[in-house]
């Protein structure tokens, strides 16, 4: 059986807009910067269906 294709694009956009609020913080915040890795990591492998 063929498992049913999900939908990956939610995850990409949270992906792309978890980069830019990573380089506003890292604008604004400086080394504040680290606390939206988790986000980029875990929504970037999400989107390419590794989670």
């Amino acid at each position: 059986m063929q498992a049913a294709k999900k939908s990956r694009g939610k995850y990409w956009v949270g992906f792309l807009l978890s980069v830019v609020v990573f380089f506003v913080v890292y604008h604004f915040g400086g080394g504040y910067c680290s606390m939206i890795l988790p986000f980029n990591v875990t929504l970037f492998a999400m989107a390419l269906d590794l989670m």
